[in-house]
């Protein structure tokens, strides 16, 4: 990579953290197997004057997303689990479902299966109130909520029964929408296995991939490690402190609801070891964790045409098709920046990001913890200049 690209990158970054874009962030880029770049700026906790490092701890809320995936394919690939599974097989709750219809409710045409959740097409949203099924999922997650500081807490599992329980807000695999599909399929990773869903990843991939600093809760000694989250306000960063989606934003007590959609924490490099077995089809350091046909399947797998339809509203996605609890780019001249054709990977709430460019053998990386921030326009700037630089 050239120096004159790594200086303007740092450029970029340092100025959003003068502009208060973000209170800090790191990036790496990792190419042909070896470290291009890694770059820090900012803060991590402003307040006390302590700068983002490579160790920081980072929520990285809807980028779990990927490692659900991952895990479901684990089952898949050994004859576990079948991808037409109906989820009711797993999760009582989902039997008898209905669906969401003008003046009431339907009959589902079918059952919602484990492929549907991994395509979001399952019918499934967040909460909200622009539609029966979003006020539903919604009173769920409240209810995460007022239970996580009592003695019984709701759980993975107890979590899914009541989702399944909810409207659909369409007939499954009938559009696309982005949701808690990612979150009921954690549950049925848990149930298949009769592990509790972090001890599966625990045991088949983190401690495989030597992820020591990713769960779904940080413990005592390492928690001066976990950045602060940021919410933008005018003219400064402000803290961010409230609990979302279920998940309790201090991520200092383990939890009895382990969200496969938004829960874990982790570093950059944590990350970076995840990302470089998908690049390398399932093998990290001579170890294949999943099959190479499975990795193809899984990155490579995309909506049809009357569910991309509705992929296609989100505008920032452009160029992007969808499968797998990922993005994968079909088409990098509709994209509204430099990109790749072939890459995948998805982002976080808080503005975590990576993305694998097997054409090119690199994976970029991104961690930051800003409220509402997934793929913006410093995620954007960033990616323009590396891939137009290099």
């Amino acid at each position: 990579m050239r120096e004159e690209t790594k200086k303007q990158l740092q450029r970029i970054m340092d100025q959003a953290v003068k502009a208060n874009q973000i209170a800090g962030m790191n990036m790496m880029v990792v190419k042909d197997g070896r470290e291009e770049l890694y770059l820090q700026c900012g803060y991590a906790d402003k307040a006390k004057g302590k700068t983002i490092e490579r160790d920081t701890l980072f929520r990285l809320f809807s980028m779990t997303k990927p490692i659900t995936a991952a895990a479901a394919m684990l089952l898949f690939e050994r004859g576990v689990i079948d991808l037409a599974d109906p989820v009711s097989k797993y999760i009582p709750g989902f039997a008898d479902q209905k669906v969401s219809v003008p003046g009431g409710l339907a009959p589902v045409w079918h059952n919602v299966t484990i492929y549907h959740l991994l395509s979001m097409t399952s019918g499934l949203t967040y909460g909200g109130n622009s539609s029966a099924t979003e006020y539903a999922i919604g009173n769920v997650l409240e209810e995460v909520h007022e239970r996580l500081d009592t003695d019984h807490p709701m759980s993975t599992l107890e979590f899914a029964d009541k989702i399944g329980r909810c409207p659909l807000e369409f007939q499954p695999g009938e559009r696309w929408k982005y949701g808690v599909s990612a979150d009921i399929l954690a549950a049925v990773v848990e149930k298949a296995s009769g592990m509790r869903y972090g001890e599966f990843l625990e045991k088949e991939l983190f401690q495989p991939l030597g992820m020591k600093d990713t769960g779904f809760y940080v413990p005592k000694e390492k928690l001066d490690r976990l950045a602060v989250a940021y919410e933008q306000t005018t003219g400064e960063m402000k803290e961010f402190r409230e609990n979302s989606l279920g998940i309790r934003l201090s991520m200092d007590v383990p939890p009895a609801y382990e969200a496969g959609g938004a829960g874990l924490v982790s570093t950059l490099d944590d990350y970076s070891r995840f990302a470089a077995m998908l690049l390398n089809k399932g093998n990290y350091q001579g170890r294949q964790l999943l099959q190479p046909g499975t990795v193809e399947y899984m990155t490579t797998h995309k909506l049809v045409p009357y569910q991309q339809e509705w992929f296609d509203k989100w505008w920032e996605m452009n160029g992007y098709s969808y499968g797998n609890l990922m993005r994968v780019m079909t088409d990098p001249w509709r994209a509204p920046f430099a990109a790749c054709e072939g890459e995948y990977g998805w982002d976080g709430w808080l503005g975590c990001y990576f993305a694998n460019l097997p054409k090119e053998n690199m994976t970029i990386l991104m961690m930051m913890q800003k409220k509402d921030a997934g793929t913006f326009d410093l995620t954007r700037r960033l990616r323009n200049v590396l891939l137009l630089g290099m």
